[in-house]
Order: C-alpha cells, then structure tokens, then sequence
C-alpha cells in the first residue's frame, strides 16, 4: 500500500521537507486555479468590467481565505506538536476541539459578512458601475465560506501527521471540476460572475467530502470519539490561542490589503483589471515559497513536539536558501515573460492593463527572497507555540499600508502601490529575524550549514 505520510521527526532534513513540500506547492497551485480560473473565464467571456468586479472584491475574498486559512493551520499545528509528541489521546482531542471552534466560528464569519459586505464594498471606493457584480460574486462566497473553512482544517490535520499529498489529490480532482463548472455556468447557464462563485462553492464542497472520506477510511487516527470532546478549558485556551493568532495574523494582513485596495480602486476600473492580474500571477510566483513555509511549519510543529530544536534550527536555515534562490530564478522569468503573462491571464488588449501588471511583477519579483524568509520565520514562529510575536510583523504590514494609503500613493498614483509591499516586506522580515534568533528555545542550538540530502 502507498504510504502517502512522510516522517519529518527522523532522516535528512532538506530532503523531508523538499518532498512534503512538493504536494503543497501543487495543492496551493491548484487551489489558487479556483479563483485565477473565475479570473480568466470571466475577463475573457465576459470582458473588462466583470474582471475588475471580482478585482474590486479580491481584497475581501483573500481577507476571508486568509482567516480560514490562518485560523486551520493554526488548529493543525496544535495537532502536530501532539503527534510530535507521540500522544494521541491529545491528538484527538485536538481534533476534537479545532472541531468545535471551526463551527462557531464559521457561523460568526457567516452572519457578520451577509450584514456588512455591501458596505465595505461602498467604503472601499468600489465603482458603482461593478459594485452589484462584486457584491454578487464576493456574497455568493461568503454564504457558503464553512465549505472553504472545513477543507483547510481537513488538509491541515492530515498535514499535522505527515501526510501532504492526499489533501493535493482531492484538491486536484475539485479543481479540474471547477473549471468546467466555471464554463457550464458562465457561457452555458449565462449566470454571469455568480456562476463562478457558485462553480467555486460546489468543486470545494467535493474536496470536503473526499477529504473527511480518507480520515475515515486511512487516518483513523485522527478521528476523535465521544470523550475526545471532553476537551477542557487549557487545551481550548491552546487551541483558541493558536488558531485566532494565526487566523487574526492573516486577517491583519488581509485588512491592509483591503485598504490598500480602497486606493487602487480609485485609480479606475483600468487599472483595477491590470492590478487584478497581476496579484492573481503573483499569488503564482510566490507558490514555492509559500508551499516550503508551511512545510517548515508542520516539520517545526512535530519536532518541538519531540524536543529536537537542532533539526529545527536547520529546517530554517535551509527553507531561507530555498527562498533566496527561487527568488533570483523567478526576477529572471518575470523580466522577459511578465507583459505575456499579463496578457493572457486578463484576456485584455488594453496597454494600461498590461503595462501596470507587468510593472508590478517585474519590481516586486526581486523582493521575493526576502518575502519567503518572511514566511520561514514567521510560520515557525507559530509551530514553536509563539502566538504573538509573529502578530508583530502582521501589524508593521497593517500600518506601512495605511501610510502609503494616505501619504504615498496620492502623489505616486499606481507606483506607490507597487513599491509599497516589497518596502514593507523589508521591515517586517528584520523583526522577525531578531525574535526567531533571539528566541531562547532557538538560541542554544547551532545549525550546521553543511547541506546534504542523500
């Protein structure tokens, strides 16, 4: 039989996390097809206007992702430093609790969006000419946003235990589903940007049901009984802390993205659609980054749970090389391949929607290094228990954008926007690299830099 679980408490380091991180990078390119095949339909169907109304609405939708993302990831860490720790009694227990906060707070993030989304819309300086096709698009989302919230608290615990390609298989299956839904209801159904939420609602929906299916049938362990749910006051206290700190992280850094946007949308729905693009193809370029990140968090998560800070140490060091390197290959394709990109993504043959996109990726592309460093540290923040240190660096990010908001972009215009991240990246990866360092777990370990991954 497949053994799909890889053992990150044992072996060489590089290689563990090379080959845990390999099915991330591909759930994480497959789960980004959801809203980039919306994106693609939409703009080459249904043209500029509907692009820039999901555009105008991005913003909220990675606010959203990024919540249930942060608050899954969160919960599963809790688990991997159970499983690390060789307890399953508190495995299950984890589950059992991340459970029971996944529901409530699924509710919560439900009722609060249906009252507050088309004012948010309206303050976000949403044209009025796409602001009934966003409100369509990002409301469809947020009504069914428990679907989104139960795959990434599924894929989580099956990472928590060493096992990244199952969740990436039913991934791959729900997201070649939602691309033909996408064409069903746009050209077919003529359902306009809504049938993409719903396309999106529905493909999710499968993965949810083919992921609790494997836990039943494969990693029983990870299924709680009865008396798990007995969780008690500490380990919610745990698990709250450890999932609202990760999820509130993504949020903060999600709600100056929002306002970020409120900027952006001011410049015109033009620019809105070439913007659009380009985040969406950023979002791409920083997949392996991102894909070694988490896979540095679950390795860190299982081996503080095991007490093996020496191999954490290491695991950072070479998930920082990984970061530097992409970044050097990924600056050299963007130069040459960036207006191609842009165009084929957006489907427009307007010059202000290619040129804008191409810009931001070409400035933005050298800055990648430091952004996966960014991810390293931070997310091993996390799997080492810390839950406010790396709130920190979510809150230099939140305010940095306020001020490019309100002193430089104004006088900028589109450059301002895109010099404004890759300038804050530079700060926030200094602090983190001064409280990882500093941490007095980290400090009594030396890595050795000699890499091998026989």
């Amino acid at each position: 039989m497949l053994n799909t679980n890889v053992d990150l408490l044992k072996g060489k380091i590089l290689k563990s996390l090379i080959i845990f991180a390999i099915p991330l990078f591909i759930s994480n390119l497959f789960q980004q097809l959801y809203n980039t095949v919306d994106i693609m339909i939409v703009g080459n169907f249904l043209g500029d206007t509907s692009l820039a109304a999901i555009g105008a609405s991005s913003a909220v939708y990675e606010l959203l992702i990024g919540f249930a993302l942060g608050i899954g990831n969160g919960l599963s860490m809790v688990a991997a430093r159970s499983y690390g720790a060789n307890d399953t009694k508190l495995l299950r227990k984890s589950v059992a609790g991340s459970i029971v906060i996944g529901f409530f707070i699924t509710v919560i993030i439900m009722v609060i969006s249906q009252l507050f989304l088309m004012p948010l819309l309206r303050l976000l300086n949403t044209p009025s000419n796409i602001i009934e096709e966003s409100y369509s698009y990002i409301s469809t989302i947020t009504l069914f946003v428990g679907v989104m919230f139960a795959y990434n608290l599924c894929a989580g615990l099956l990472r928590a235990i060493g096992n990244s390609f199952m969740p990436l298989v039913f991934l791959v299956i729900s997201s070649l589903l939602n691309i033909g839904l996408d064409i069903l209801f746009i050209t077919q159904f003529n359902m306009g940007i809504k049938g993409a939420a719903v396309a999106t609602i529905i493909s999710q929906g499968i993965s949810v049901v083919l992921c609790i299916s494997y836990i039943y049938s494969k990693s029983k362990i990870l299924i709680p009984k009865k008396k798990h749910f007995a969780v008690g006051k500490e380990l919610y206290r745990e698990l709250l802390g450890q999932g609202l700190s990760m999820g509130f992280m993504m949020a903060i850094v999600s709600t100056g993205t929002v306002i970020l946007q409120s900027a952006i949308n001011g410049l015109g729905y033009l620019t809105i659609a070439g913007h659009t693009a380009a985040r969406k193809l950023n979002s791409f370029c920083i997949m392996p980054i991102v894909a070694v990140a988490h896979s540095v968090s679950t390795f860190v998560s299982q081996n503080k749970g095991a007490d093996q800070g020496d191999r954490i140490r290491k695991s950072v060091y070479y998930s920082n090389l990984i970061a530097i390197a992409w970044g050097v290959i990924i600056t050299g394709v963007l130069f040459f391949a960036a207006p191609m990109l842009v165009k084929l993504l957006s489907g427009s043959s307007e010059d202000i929607v290619i040129s804008n996109g191409a810009r931001y990726l070409r400035i933005n592309a050298p800055f990648y290094g430091v952004l996966g460093i960014l991810f390293n540290l931070r997310y091993s923040l996390q799997g080492l228990g810390k839950k406010v240190v790396p709130l920190v660096s979510s809150i230099i990010e939140f305010f940095g954008k306020i001020i490019f908001v309100i002193l430089v972009i104004p006088s900028m215009g589109y450059l301002g926007v895109i010099l404004c991240e890759p300038i804050i990246w530079c700060f926030m990866t200094a602090q983190l690299i001064y409280a990882f360092y500093r941490n007095p777990y980290i400090k009594k370990f030396k890595v050795n830099k000699e890499i091998n991954i026989a």
